[in-house]
């Protein structure tokens, strides 16, 4: 592979820290986001999340300027959750720190408990932060960090519930709820930590409300310490997340799977949950596993022997190497512009039993990396989010759209990922994408497959 000779970043291939922060606050019931910085970041991730998701979304900020800077941001901080509270009733704030009042060295835990001590608990929603500076990771990182710190500063030692805590990871609304129906298919009683799926998926409604309905309930989060399971989801994730503080301050057993995206890891899963419910599989279940199965025979000759480019999400990319290797396609190049150090461990693993040549695997690159390589390569195939549409323009490949964001095609947010049925999805597009794009190619064109 060609080495840069240049030290630059060129249309990234990753997002901002405090977003993935405020997409896991809004997973919560009754909780406001909160930036702790200028007003542009704000307006900027409610843009990039209202583009994907196609709902509105509110993230308050403590809008600070050039003064701010220099003198602190204490005083706006302060100011800013007294009108966040006045005109929203919250039953929780989340904040989180941008990079300004990072670098400026803003004590945001101190400034929260002078602020306690300011005001009444009557006067006051309860309050979460966490540290989300931009120049120190990606979205991801500002995810877990959000559902960790929500953990450590909510739950409790809980009494034993006989429920299991399911940490689903940056998935698609989609793929929330499909979560929850798996539990009920299982007949588990579970806690789904971060739950957005109807916050940033909702029915249309007579008036605009200022906090939606749904997330996580905070007497779920509070008695999280007394779960007998948890469960969660992620190959990539960080040593200290909200499944080790679980585990490691309340005692709960933790069990950590990657992304259940096609037959084997959706296999995992559903063996866990078999064992932590002691139900077999349902037959609901049982049927759309073969009905995929069924259909990877027959559509196993669109795919075989194509290369494939997958990028996006350190987790996500695992997730979709491993289904696209187990239907035929061989993943030749998994890129992200996160950098976990984890990555091309969690690609080896998932590959390991299956008969395909090892994939360049490249950590913190940015789309100009990503194409260079991908053209030396000779990818055939694009998947990943919307970010790579000009690069598979230029490649003359087709693109399936997958993980976040998509602003250029409606649904992203309903986009299924997970377990069999969002595997029979996937292969279905995929397949299809192929087909179109041969049918297009062709100077004759046909007509049957």
């Amino acid at each position: 592979m060609s080495t840069p000779d240049f030290v630059a970043t060129t249309n990234a291939c990753k997002l901002c820290r405090p977003l993935g922060a405020a997409i896991a606050f809004r997973g919560i019931e009754g909780c406001v986001p909160f930036l702790h910085g200028s007003q542009g970041c704000a307006t900027y991730m409610r843009r990039y999340i209202i583009s994907h998701f196609n709902e509105p979304i509110d993230i308050a900020s403590s809008s600070l300027g050039e003064k701010n800077a220099i003198y602190g941001g204490g005083p706006n901080l302060k100011l800013g959750l007294k009108n966040v509270t006045a005109k929203y009733h919250p039953q929780l704030i989340g904040v989180a720190t941008t990079c300004l009042t990072e670098t400026i060295g803003d004590d945001v835990p101190m400034l929260l408990a002078e602020y306690e001590r300011e005001t009444s608990l009557a006067e006051r929603p309860l309050l979460v932060h966490v540290a989300t500076p931009s120049y120190a990771g990606s979205h991801m990182e500002g995810f877990h960090g959000a559902v960790r710190a929500v953990i450590e500063q909510l739950a409790g030692p809980g009494v034993d519930n006989g429920t299991i805590n399911l940490l689903g990871g940056f998935v698609s609304a989609a793929d929330l709820r499909y979560l929850h129906r798996l539990c009920l298919d299982f007949g588990l009683s579970a806690t789904l930590l971060p739950d957005y799926g109807d916050t940033l998926d909702g029915p249309a409604l007579d008036d605009y409300p200022l906090i939606p309905r749904g997330g996580t309930p905070l007497s779920a989060i509070r008695a999280m310490g007394g779960a007998r399971a948890t469960v969660e989801l992620g190959a990539t994730l960080p040593e200290k997340s909200g499944g080790t503080v679980l585990r490691d301050s309340h005692g709960v057993p933790l069990h950590r799977l990657g992304l259940p995206i096609g037959i084997r890891a959706s296999d995992a899963l559903m063996e866990l949950f078999a064992q932590l419910s002691g139900r077999p599989l349902p037959e609901r279940l049982a049927a759309a596993r073969g009905r995929l199965v069924d259909s990877l025979v027959d559509g196993h000759k669109y795919l075989f022997g194509r290369r494939a480019l997958i990028y996006g999400e350190e987790d996500l990319v695992v997730g979709l190497t491993s289904f696209l290797a187990e239907i035929g396609i061989a993943p030749v190049l998994c890129a992200s512009g996160g950098k976990s150090g984890k990555l091309a461990e969690a690609i080896g693993a998932v590959l390991a039993d299956l008969p395909c040549a090892p994939p360049e695997v490249r950590e913190d690159v940015d789309f100009h990396d990503i194409e260079t390589l991908a053209e030396e390569l000779g990818c055939q195939l694009v998947v990943g989010h919307s970010k790579g549409y000009a690069l598979a323009r230029r490649l003359h490949v087709p693109l399936v759209r997958v993980g976040f964001p998509i602003h250029d095609r409606l649904g992203g947010q309903r986009i299924l990922h997970l377990g069999y049925e969002g595997a029979q999805g996937l292969f279905d597009t995929v397949v299809n994408t192929l087909i179109e794009w041969s049918q297009d190619s062709s100077p004759i064109g046909y007509s049957y497959m």
